[in-house]
């Protein structure tokens, strides 16, 4: 099938399966272990010749699965960052057919408008320089070398002394809402924001045990984050692979027996266990964590990430009430319903621990979706049908609110259909529109965000950033509708435009964009398979995947809206607004402008590390 578009003329097999951040792209086996949601297969290559350099014999590279544990994208970022692709500035080659080979995979691309990345009207004196190496340079010895990372061997640069909390830092407390840190920004920036390590750290508690819910997993590079007192307490993983993917990831823990394994019920096709989670229990008390990142080092380096953490929640009382601890936003409850849908023993002493503890100072709302089909009022217990109820119950309306436009932000897309009426317009958006118990139903302005080819170009990871966007050009090609809502990836108020987003945000903001109605940081994509899609005459719910994340809703700070903080970084410990990721209002495309597709080929600019991208 072909066709021409705004992403130039396509390519591909005819395929209708749907890709709600799942499905396999055409054409590509699986087990049914793992889907492309989080990341890829490509090639990062160089086409002009380097002088010959001398150097030491690397070991054995583990396989790319062991790398990047996760989807397709991820994997195709590896191969790019194991084997990068420079790009060839000579005239002579445009047009012309380029042959590249790598030691375990070839491609043979031609270079064509269809490869435009929104990179034409850029002047090479724009773009990053790259040094050549000296021939005689040889590489020097690695005394003490990090494990092969999915970026490659040689891609990570090591964070300063300083990166890491010494000491508790400042923090938002009232909104308890953080970003990562990220690696080579301005040090303001991070001033605020936690990394994995400032987590685990002795910090926030003197851990005993805890739990991980995730997607992917490295398991030696997640163990060397716990400070080393607390390095060999009991882990547990929950997780949602299967078979071979099951066993490569046991197999990853076989050094380490503190690590245990809870695998996840996917009891409907395509889901995934995207839910991501960290249950810490302390000397002190108890804490949860709700996050946008994987437990891989990619995720915590240079991606835009947030969280919620929550404060530490003491023991009660023995012969407390079964009612006790419980917040005025249900929180309790809801983390015990949730966590109850495993219905796996290996989470029951953990479910009997939280009953334990005082969760009263909770202020947000638990969103969570879990796999299943559900009727009649459990349809409202998951998915967006469960934001819909809390919206509907816990706001109000405000005038003038058909001004208030929706706004999304996520770092993968599934289908939606042939139009907006099928599932964006038709369901999801009058969830995100729901303000309090008004019969009206307006229809505000939508604008989701979602990074363009440049935004990924010229990012701090470059190209490779691209293996966490895994939106597919088979599901793209079908859903053309889809991109006229879209909006840039910019950052400046937190230095973080150039940090490519795998945070996933939704809210409702005022028209001058100003105040917020009410704020979600979530792990759930812009996909059915996620939030959930209405059947059987919209009398029955199907949700695929386990999702997770926290609601804001002014009421439960005692406010009517939440004010935007124009200013987040450095935080201050006085009381400031709402810390939004990226810069309101956002910013359109342009005309020139596509959304990032993993698996097409952009060869006709360098990113910022000077490769291409030729995914396989």
């Amino acid at each position: 099938m072909s066709q021409d578009s705004q992403h130039g003329k396509w390519t591909i097999s005819s395929s209708d399966d749907d890709d709600d951040e799942a499905l396999p792209p055409s054409g590509t086996a699986t087990s049914g272990s793992r889907q492309p949601t989080e990341s890829s297969h490509s090639s990062y290559r160089s086409a002009t010749p380097s002088p010959p350099v001398e150097v030491k014999p690397e070991p054995a590279k583990p396989p790319v699965s062991s790398l990047a544990v996760g989807s397709e994208a991820r994997q195709s970022a590896a191969k790019n960052q194991l084997n990068p692709v420079k790009y060839e500035t000579s005239p002579s080659l445009a047009g012309k057919r380029k042959k590249v080979a790598s030691d375990s995979t070839g491609w043979a691309l031609s270079d064509s408008d269809e490869d435009d990345g929104e990179v034409k009207g850029k002047s090479l004196s724009d773009l990053p320089k790259k040094v050549p190496p000296n021939p005689k340079t040889k590489k020097p010895k690695v005394e003490s070398e990090r494990p092969p990372s999915p970026h490659g061997r040689l891609y990570y640069i090591d964070e300063p002394d300083d990166f890491f909390e010494s000491r508790l830092p400042p923090l938002n407390d009232t909104y308890r809402f953080y970003l990562n840190k990220v690696t080579g920004l301005e040090k303001k920036y991070n001033n605020g924001a936690l990394h994995i390590r400032d987590i685990l750290s002795p910090l926030f508690g003197t851990l005993k045990e805890s739990v991980q819910f995730n997607y992917c997993f490295d398991i030696a590079w997640m163990v060397k984050q716990y400070p080393s007192e607390f390095r060999d307490r009991p882990v547990l993983i929950v997780h949602g692979d299967k078979r071979e993917a099951k066993a490569r990831l046991i197999q990853q823990a076989q050094p380490f027996p503190h690590v245990r394994f809870c695998q996840a019920k996917l009891d409907i096709a395509f889901g995934t266990h995207h839910t991501k989670m960290m249950l810490l229990w302390y000397e002190e008390g108890f804490r949860v964590i709700i996050l946008t990142s994987n437990l891989i080092r990619a995720d915590w380096y240079q991606k835009t990430q947030g969280m919620w953490m929550s404060p530490l929640f003491p023991r009660l009382p023995k012969e407390s009430s079964a009612s006790a601890g419980e917040s005025p936003t249900f929180f309790k409850r809801d983390l015990l319903e949730y966590l109850a849908s495993y219905r796996a023993p290996e989470l029951e002493e953990w479910i009997q621990r939280i009953k334990e503890h005082d969760l009263s100072e909770t202020r947000v709302y638990l969103v969570g979706s879990t796999p299943g089909r559900y009727v009649g009022s459990d349809m409202e217990r998951w998915g967006h049908l469960r934001l819909r109820k809390l919206l509907y119950e816990h706001t109000n309306p405000i005038p003038g609110e058909e001004r208030w436009p929706v706004i999304g932000q996520f770092s993968s897309i599934g289908s939606m259909g042939l139009d907006k009426s099928k599932w964006l317009a038709g369901e999801f958006q009058r969830t995100l529109t729901t303000l309090g118990k008004s019969s009206l139903r307006p229809d505000p302005p939508m604008h989701l965000l979602y990074p363009s080819v440049e935004n990924v170009r010229t990012s701090l990871e470059g190209y490779p950033a691209g293996g966490s966007l895994p939106y597919s050009i088979q599901t793209a090609q079908k859903q053309l509708w889809l991109h006229s809502y879209f909006h840039r990836w910019k950052a400046e108020a937190t230095g973080r435009s150039h940090a490519m987003p795998h945070i996933k945000t939704y809210m409702r903001a005022s028209q001058d964009y100003s105040q917020l109605a009410w704020f979600l940081v979530t792990s759930a994509n812009l996909s059915k398979a996620a939030w959930g899609a209405l059947e059987k005459n919209n009398t029955q719910m199907m949700v695929r995947s386990y999702e997770l994340g926290v609601l804001y809703l002014p009421s439960a700070f005692g406010m009517k809206t939440f004010s935007v903080d124009k200013n987040p970084f450095p935080v201050s410990a006085s009381f400031s607004g709402f810390p939004v990721p990226f810069d309101l209002p956002p910013t359109s495309y342009t005309t020139k402008d596509q959304p990032w597709i993993w698996n097409i080929p952009y060869s006709q600019a360098p990113d910022t590390h000077g490769n291409i991208w030729v995914p396989s």
